[in-house]
């Protein structure tokens, strides 16, 4: 049994150094996953903060309106359709990355749940801290930014954590534009061994090693956070 695991493992990837198409593969993987949690983190930062200003103040209607549909559209449909229709229609006669077509269609789908999450962090914020920034001298903007949303971040941390594991995770769909991720290289493995098991165990192991690895990154960082309110 165990010549049987090694003549496998060798023929999956070591013979004609098919371990370079993982190995490829994840730092596809882990480019398109830094460069989307970037956009999404800024997009999804802007929209909240028109939307909760919208909800406190009744100012940006028409750009809370334009934030409304774009949630509404982000959020209703699946992200393999979106990076499928940003590659072939709206990209479909330019010659373009595809990683940076992965980044964009990632980086927006998760940009409205980004914002959800921001969203309600600040609204969870007790009207009480705007009016202290009031009378600290702070005008709407700079309470925003140096009371508010410092405290929103710590409430909302855990809820962005998993978004950017589910993030990571939704990644592993761009081999529908013939990008070659993680889950692709695995796959391309496969169809060359004929072997199914090896090549996509290995790819849910390193999947999940890489999962854990940033739980334990958030968790560390929710308790230095905490400390530091004490």
């Amino acid at each position: 049994m165990f010549q049987t695991f090694q003549e496998k493992f060798v023929n999956n990837f070591i013979a004609e150094e098919r371990w370079r198409y993982i190995w490829e593969g994840l730092g596809v993987t882990l480019k398109v996953t830094f460069f989307a949690v970037l956009l999404g983190i800024v997009l999804g930062f802007l929209v909240s903060i028109v939307r909760s200003t919208y909800d406190k103040t009744g100012k940006l209607k028409v750009l809370n309106a334009i934030c409304k549909l774009y949630l509404t559209v982000f959020r209703g449909t699946p992200v393999v359709v979106q990076l499928l229709i940003i590659y072939f229609v709206i990209f479909g006669s330019v010659d373009i990355s595809k990683i940076l077509v992965a980044v964009l269609a990632f980086g927006i789908n998760s940009g409205a749940y980004v914002a959800e999450i921001f969203r309600s962090g600040i609204m969870s914020i007790d009207n009480g801290q705007f009016e202290a920034g009031r009378s600290l001298g702070f005008n709407y903007t700079q309470t925003m930014v140096h009371i508010i949303m410092p405290q929103a971040f710590k409430n909302v941390l855990p809820a962005l954590g998993n978004e950017f594991i589910s993030l990571l995770k939704e990644t592993s769909v761009s081999g529908y534009i013939a990008l070659q991720d993680l889950t692709k290289g695995g796959d391309i493995i496969r169809s060359r061994t004929y072997d199914a098991f090896m090549p996509l165990i290995a790819v849910a192991a390193i999947y999940l090693v890489m999962v854990l690895i940033f739980s334990k990154l958030v968790n560390i960082l929710e308790r230095r956070l905490r400390s530091s309110d004490h």
